[in-house]
């Protein structure tokens, strides 16, 4: 078998203190590549960082600022000399109505935060990540770089409460052949991943009569994703280099219904 192509490549990974970024970002190091971890600094994102050695190091940013973001850039420059890969997995989640009896209207700050840190955030980092990999001079038929985001099968199969979530999730969805093409010239690819139910610090927290609820609904294989899954899923997207300006779905067939 042949070596991984991750191998000597630079990569950014957001989110990557916990869930399907940790295993992102701890799949490439084992695969040979160097990875800025990113997430915020009240994260655990340094103690991820010290665990994966040498060719792992935190930088801490909101991917909402451009000087945080601008500074991931920065430290992959300077401690590995560029960068090839970006993977966007930052993101939140909230479960608010449109409306309810009760409660009224959906706050209208809620909605914009979770699109400015989803949508916005993924976007501010793929600028900014092919502005850095368009410093590194390639071949006719050689690649720069490959950005990878993430949306959710929630992009089309939004459940009550996540109209904030789905809108910010089908943006991705929406922006990710546009990029593409957008990127083309500079020989840079851009996929996406919508995930379904994978096996999160946040599904964890749930009780156990939830979690075989929610195995219960994908229809095969019967259980949540492992988030290597996802990170397996990025790295065949970084090797296959006729991937471009697509959203893969990964969800055992899950289609989640009202």
């Amino acid at each position: 078998m042949s070596a991984s192509k991750l191998k000597g490549l630079v990569a950014v990974v957001t989110g990557a203190a916990s869930g399907l970024g940790k295993a992102t970002a701890t799949r490439f190091v084992n695969q040979g590549a160097k990875v800025v971890l990113v997430d915020l600094s009240t994260s655990k994102g340094q103690d991820v960082a010290s665990s994966l050695g040498k060719n792992c190091v935190f930088q801490p940013a909101d991917v909402t600022s451009e000087n945080d973001v601008r500074e991931v850039m920065a430290c992959a420059e300077s401690k590995f000399g560029g960068l090839n890969v970006a993977v966007n997995c930052a993101g939140i989640g909230i479960a608010v109505k449109t409306y309810h009896p009760k409660k009224g209207p959906h706050p209208l700050d809620q909605f914009s935060k979770v699109l400015q840190v989803n949508t916005v955030g993924s976007f501010n980092v793929m600028r900014l990540s092919t502005e850095l990999m368009m410093k590194r001079p390639c071949g006719e038929l050689e690649e720069r770089g490959v950005l990878i985001n993430t949306a959710s099968v929630a992009a089309y199969d939004g459940q009550i409460g996540q109209a904030a979530y789905s809108a910010s999730k089908g943006a991705i969805v929406g922006m990710t052949l546009p990029i593409a093409r957008d990127l083309a010239s500079c020989k840079i690819r851009v996929c996406t991943i919508a995930p379904g139910l994978f096996d999160t610090p946040l599904l964890a927290s749930l009780p156990e009569k939830v979690r075989k609820f929610l195995c219960d609904t994908v229809p095969f294989p019967p259980r949540l994703g492992y988030p290597y899954e996802y990170a397996h899923m990025c790295q065949s997207i970084v090797e296959n280099e006729y991937m471009n300006g697509e959203v893969i779905r990964i969800d055992g067939s899950l289609r989640m219904m009202p």
